[in-house]
């Protein structure tokens, strides 16, 4: 495809900003992932923030336990999707707001 070679994404041109959707119906939310993947590391006794937050920097399943299928949960989530949650969710509670519904 003309114009398209060395972009990493056959479906972007080169210098396109890439945009993050909604998950198509049916699909687990990202917040409803890391609930039960955090309650699944509380139930096996381990620390959830540190074992997820392992996780996201390292990209290491092995942090995640299989309990209640948690980790094939969080491996099925892009990690910058994750971490986009995260800090949406940090930022709400900081400021009181919703900061996505401020998006453009």
């Amino acid at each position: 495809m003309a114009g398209r070679e060395g972009s990493g994404d056959p479906g972007r041109e080169a210098g396109q900003t890439r945009v993050f959707g909604a998950r198509p119906e049916g699909e687990v939310s990202c917040r409803e992932v890391l609930l039960h993947v955090y309650r699944a590391l509380q139930e096996k006794g381990y620390d959830p923030i540190g074992q997820i937050a392992h996780y996201l920097l390292s990209g290491e399943p092995t942090y995640i336990t299989g309990h209640q299928h948690a980790r094939t949960l969080i491996t099925r989530l892009e990690r910058d999707e994750i971490l986009a949650e995260l800090v949406r969710s940090y930022i709400a509670h900081l400021t009181g707001e919703d900061p996505v519904a401020g998006r453009r």
